[in-house]
């Protein structure tokens, strides 16, 4: 599975983007799709997650009401909005995928086997 993110760029705080993440190769319908950041010097950070089987999202508490991930099954791509963007959101997004991860592991970056290049979301103040 190759994974191309997409979207990112230079926004105002208050302002919003959407990254894209588009998925190539064999994927099934037990695979799971996530974002995750890492800004300089800090560890890589968990963003949103959902499941292609169902679409159940999983977001932490710092992005509640802010981020929405979604996905296009006919498309193979996975979406993240961001919304009312802070300038501590600012990093570099991946997506990330994998199979078979298990709801208690959605948020560990070590349960995807599969990682997108990344794409660098500034946002000044």
């Amino acid at each position: 599975v190759q994974l191309q993110a997409s979207g990112g760029g230079l926004v105002q705080a208050g302002g919003s983007l959407r990254l894209s993440c588009a998925a190539s190769g064999r994927t099934i319908s037990t695979y799971t799709t996530g974002w995750f950041r890492q800004a300089p010097g800090q560890e890589r950070e968990f963003v949103a997650a959902i499941r292609w089987r169902g679409g159940s999202t999983y977001y932490p508490d710092f992005v509640k009401g802010r981020f929405t991930i979604s996905r296009d099954n006919a498309k193979n791509t996975v979406y993240l909005q961001m919304d009312s963007l802070k300038p501590e959101d600012t990093a570099v997004y991946y997506c990330a995928g994998g199979n078979g991860i298990i709801t208690s592991q959605v948020m560990a970056p070590s349960a995807y086997a599969y990682w997108g290049q990344g794409t660098l979301v500034t946002v000044s103040s």
